[in-house]
């Protein structure tokens, strides 16, 4: 399977989470709910998968990716009234850290679900109606 398809698959469950869920839960409620979807459309998913980071060659950080789908796709989940510029910097780290190249950053805390999709460093906005 490759990446278009695995994001095609992941932004499919999270419509489902969204029109099952709504808006109003903490992120950690959108996390959990996705990961059953993408676990019951046969895909692999890390939870909090740790992702070091390192300064000539020395540790210097450690942060968690919500999740990892397929080992090529890193999911930022938020529920927040609108994506800020601070969350799109945080999942290019995440890509730059891991040397992954696709990352979908996931909003769930408006009516309509808000995703972004960043690929090598290029953002592609793509906030759609939940109501699909």
């Amino acid at each position: 399977m490759n990446t278009d398809e695995i994001t095609e698959k992941i932004i499919g469950c999270a419509y489902t989470v969204a029109n099952e869920l709504g808006a109003g839960f903490l992120e950690k409620v959108y996390e959990n709910a996705l990961c059953i979807e993408l676990t019951g459309q046969g895909l692999q998913v890390s939870q909090q998968q740790p992702i070091v980071v390192k300064y000539h060659d020395q540790v210097v950080g450690e942060y968690f990716a919500d999740l990892i789908v397929e080992a090529a796709v890193i999911i930022e989940l938020k529920a927040v009234r609108s994506i800020d510029p601070v969350h799109q910097a945080q999942l290019l780290n995440y890509l730059k850290a891991t040397g992954i190249h696709t990352g979908l950053l996931l909003n769930f805390g408006t009516p309509r679900l808000g995703i972004k999709r960043t690929v090598n460093g290029t953002d592609n906005n793509l906030t759609t109606d939940k109501s699909r």
